[in-house]
């Protein structure tokens, strides 16, 4: 445990004159949540490799540099839609530093039952239901993640993307929400935040796309997804930031019965890219497909945590990480599957794959099984090699 209240990161020193920048009107409990995630955060503070989740992967320059919010960027729809993804035909949200960018967007003439907004234009009872409620997991077998990236998240909560589908409605169109950093004084720092909430038998598609413009950067989404009985949702997340950046980033998912999640995250970007996937599957019947794709290059570190806790019986999950890695590039990979007692019949496959381009890059994979039911079909595989 750190006292950083004694040696403060820049996070926790410029965590009281931020404050006054976030608030946003009609959200009281914003500021319950910002406070309880300061000091959960400042309970730790940044990991190092004697941090067991962070073993593999070096967040050093986080204390070495300074990160302040880049409120004031602004950005022009014609640069959105000259990036790679930017031509794609969605409904779209821009932010930037975390900042929503509205002559950047477009979200207009929405079918019915379909909510697509940000946090200020959303009822605080609809918010306060699920907001900060997902992203910590909770079950008898505990939890062995590492969540302070979450806490500060929490702690610069701000504006954020909230997505609701209502029973019974197919969104055709996918939902693209861009998140760009920008900074030409310093290294800047955001905390993204997103909300996506479908309900029975509904069903979308979300696209979740980060990508620098200009100087150095830490990002530190957060991304909390609810599914209901019989709900499809559909998440790629993309990440091409610049090599001087740094990404630390959470996805926790609640699926109900019948309910059907697929990730589709890819990383070529970042000095540093870890993603932490965690999946609660809380309902029989349901599937779980988790899919990842990973370039690095230099010395970059791409780093992918996942887990999925089995809590009831009859339910699938696949899951397939691969990477390319060259130079001396580094590839992580901890998959964790938790099958609960009362987890009968369920079905989990794990598989990761790296193809090392050169002698000098790394991989280090790690899958871990846990298994307290004892009709169950659950395989897992690694395997790292040259062309």
């Amino acid at each position: 445990m750190v006292d950083l209240l004694q040696k403060p990161d820049s996070f926790v020193r410029q965590y009281d004159e931020i404050q006054p920048l976030l608030g946003i009107s009609g959200h009281d409990f914003f500021a319950d949540i910002r406070a309880k995630g300061f000091r959960d955060y400042s309970e730790f503070g940044i990991p190092t490799r004697h941090d067991e989740e962070f073993k593999y992967t070096s967040l050093r320059a986080l204390t070495e540099q300074e990160f302040k919010f880049g409120y004031g960027a602004n950005i022009d729809r014609e640069t959105v839609d000259s990036l790679l993804l930017g031509k794609i035909d969605a409904i779209r949200l821009v932010f930037t530093n975390g900042q929503f960018s509205p002559e950047a967007s477009s979200f207009d003439s929405l079918p019915d039952g379909v909510t697509i907004c940000t946090f200020e234009e959303v009822d605080s009872e609809s918010l306060e239901l699920y907001l900060g409620k997902i992203a910590t997991l909770k079950g008898k077998l505990g939890t062995t993640n590492d969540e302070r990236f979450v806490a500060l998240n929490s702690a610069y909560l701000s504006e954020g993307a909230y997505i609701r589908i209502a029973k019974s409605v197919t969104l055709s169109r996918p939902i693209h929400i861009v998140n760009l950093t920008s900074s030409t004084e310093g290294n800047v720092f955001s905390a993204p935040r997103i909300l996506a909430v479908l309900e029975e038998n509904s069903e979308a598609k979300l696209i979740e796309s980060y990508c620098s413009l200009s100087g150095t950067s830490f990002t530190c989404p957060v991304v909390e997804i609810r599914l209901a009985e019989s709900a499809r949702f559909e998440h790629i997340k993309y990440q091409d930031e610049s090599l001087d950046s740094i990404h630390v980033a959470n996805i926790a998912v609640h699926q109900e019965q019948k309910s059907v999640y697929t990730s589709n995250n890819v990383n070529f970007g970042g000095a540093v890219a870890r993603n932490d996937i965690n999946v609660w599957v809380n309902g029989e019947y349901a599937e779980t497909w988790l899919n990842g794709a990973n370039v690095g290059t230099g010395s970059q570190v791409i780093d992918n945590h996942t887990r999925i806790d089995h809590a009831l019986p009859n339910c699938q999950s696949f899951e397939v990480y691969k990477s390319i890695l060259k130079d001396s590039g580094v590839g992580v990979f901890n998959g964790k599957i938790f099958v609960y007692e009362d987890a009968q019949k369920t079905d989990a496959k794990q598989t990761n794959q790296a193809i090392l381009l050169s002698p000098t890059a790394t991989m280090n994979t790690k899958p871990q099984l846990e298994i307290f039911a004892d009709d169950v079909k659950c395989t897992h595989g690694a395997t790292i090699g040259q062309l």
